[in-house]
Formats: structure tokens, C-alpha cells, sequence
């Protein structure tokens, strides 16, 4: 659920995945709230490029929903939804009937996804975009069988905080736990696996998500595993403490790079390949653009300030 061409509602890239979550900061005329939690979507939005982080949680700038991350959000609550059903009934045809209803109750929830097809008055590119989630749910039943599996979690809210202070916090697709308690660690992602040079940053939510598990449960996950239905792969890891312990390291130093950013309001843009698809060129200096005031200063963050939660089915 975890930077992505595919848009920020629902990033599918095999560099950081994903949950979908996005920071909610409270801004007045003079302030702004400080950052005060961590989400794997977040966290590589700064590795990305800190100015797209300052763009999305400190000005809170909107985005236009792509097709693309649309339909991971549609795909990613069918397979929730699926496990509703007893084992037996849980089929690719049964899987594929639920997109229409999921459909409609995605647009209810997010309007601003219908203006996707709002120059589609024949509904030919809708109609294409469902036959495209339904071929994704469909390959999903070739990488696992679920009517073998009765998921522990689906879409499981986890919130750590670790002994500096830092909370971090994500949206966990699914949770398997072996009758051993063995547990495993599940998320979908409807593009194409990452070539092996980048298998490491595709693991990196994963990684992030088993510190979690790790800091609230006191239990390495046994696996973590990636599933991607847009090539019909499945990638697997299997953890240990030190490697945990290395994330969290990590983070550790992320969020004091964040920290920093934060107190001094620089925030440099770092130009990669993903620039084409950023919703911010408007205001990023890479493209001649300016970005907003600075809402310096910056203070803490105060209980119930600062919310996350996924943008999509997050």
C-alpha cells in the first residue's frame, strides 16, 4: 500500500510502495505544524526528492488522480473484499463481479476519481480501464489461491513509536499467520516487478512495515512478499533482526534530515526520472517554477494535530 508513475493515490513503484499514506499538517497564516510521524509512502517521497515531501505534507498541494493509481485503489478493495466470502466461493469470477460495486463505491468516496472519464461520454476508456483491473484480479488467482488462505489482517493499521520519539506508522495489505505463529507479510502491487538492481528499494516498505510489526509485536516476520499482479510476479524476502535493525537506523537519520528541512525551510528538489510524472512542475524550480512561501516558523506538533491515512482505499 508504499514514488510511482502512477500517481500519489495509490503508488505502485517498485522503489518505495504502495500503502498508500499521506501526513495531514495543520498550516495558519504564520506557522505550520511540524511532521511529527513517518509512512513508508512518505519517507520515499523525501529519499526521492525533498521539495515533493515539503509539496505534500507541509503545502498540502493537491494532485490530479491518475488512471493508473485509480485502478490500483479498485483492485486493492476487491482482493480485500474477497476473503469476506467462504473459501469455496472464493473464485476469479466472483472476484471480478465485485469491481462494478467497488467501482461505484470509490466514487462516492473520492469524487474527484470521475473526472477521470469526465470526457468519456460513451464510456469506451472506462469501459477498457475495468476490463484492465479485471486482467489483474484475474492473475492474481495464478500467484496464490485464495481459498487456502484465511488472511489474519487485511488493510491492518499498524503505529510504532520508537525510543527517539519518532512514530511511524502505515497501512499493511495483508497479514498471514502460520498455526507456528510464523507470520507473513503481504502487499499487492498492480504494476510490474522492478528489475533485480532495484529489488532493494522495492523492499524497503516491506522492510519498514516488519520494524513495525517487530517494535509492536516483539516478532520478526517470517516473510515479507510482494506480489505483483501487473507482470505476475512474486518477490520474497525473508528478514532478519539486522536487517530490521538497519531500517530503523535509517529512518532514524531520514527523519533527521526531515527534521532539519523542516526547522530551516530548505528544501532541495532532486531531479530523476519521476519528474515527468510529478503534478508539481508548476512549482518546482527543476521547471522554472516558484514554489509557495515558506510557512516559517515551524512549530511542534501538538496531540491530535497531525493525522495519517492513505489516499485511496488507505
Amino acid at each position: 500500500m508504499e514514488t510511482s508513475t502512477e500517481g500519489a493515490a495509490r503508488p505502485d513503484s517498485s522503489a518505495v510502495t504502495p500503502e498508500v499514506a499521506v501526513d495531514t499538517v495543520v498550516v495558519t497564516e504564520a506557522t505550520a505544524i511540524a511532521p511529527a510521524s513517518l509512512s513508508p509512502s512518505r519517507a520515499g517521497d523525501f529519499m526521492q526528492c525533498p521539495l515533493l515531501y515539503r509539496f505534500r505534507v507541509i503545502d498540502r498541494l493537491p494532485e490530479k488522480p491518475s488512471e493508473a493509481a485509480t485502478r490500483g485503489t479498485l483492485v486493492h478493495a476487491v482482493l480485500e473484499r474477497l476473503f469476506d466470502a467462504p473459501a469455496a466461493e472464493r473464485t476469479a469470477p466472483r472476484a471480478k463481479a465485485l469491481i462494478p460495486g467497488q467501482w461505484d463505491r470509490l466514487r462516492e468516496s473520492r469524487p474527484e476519481v470521475v473526472e477521470l472519464f469526465a470526457d468519456d461520454p460513451e464510456g469506451e476508456r472506462l469501459a477498457r480501464w475495468l476490463a484492465e483491473a479485471e486482467s489483474l484480479v484475474e492473475r492474481w488467482f495464478t500467484l496464490e489461491d485464495p481459498s487456502r488462505l484465511e488472511p489474519a489482517e487485511r488493510e491492518l493499521f499498524v503505529e510504532t513509536e520508537l525510543d527517539s520519539g519518532l512514530r511511524l506508522r502505515g497501512i499493511i495489505d495483508r497479514v498471514d499467520v502460520a498455526p507456528t505463529g510464523e507470520v507473513r507479510i503481504v502487499d499487492y502491487k498492480t504494476g510490474k516487478a522492478p528489475r533485480p538492481e532495484y529489488a532493494e528499494g522495492a523492499l524497503f516498505q516491506m522492510k519498514f512495515y516488519a520494524l513495525v510489526v517487530w517494535r509492536l509485536k516483539k516478532v520478526v516476520p517470517r516473510r515479507l512478499q510482494l506480489v505483483y499482479l501487473g507482470s505476475g510476479d512474486v518477490l520474497t524476502y525473508d528478514p532478519v533482526l539486522a536487517d530490521l535493525e538497519r531500517v530503523e537506523r535509517k529512518l532514524l537519520a531520514l527523519w533527521e534530515a526531515i527534521r532539519l528541512a523542516t526547522e530551516t525551510g530548505d528544501w532541495r528538489p532532486r531531479p530523476t526520472k519521476l519528474c515527468g510524472w510529478c503534478d508539481h512542475q508548476a512549482h518546482c524550480p527543476e521547471f522554472g517554477g516558484t514554489p509557495p512561501p515558506y510557512p516559517l516558523p515551524v512549530r511542534a506538533a501538538e496531540s491530535g494535530q497531525v493525522q495519517q491515512g492513505r489516499m485511496g482505499p488507505d
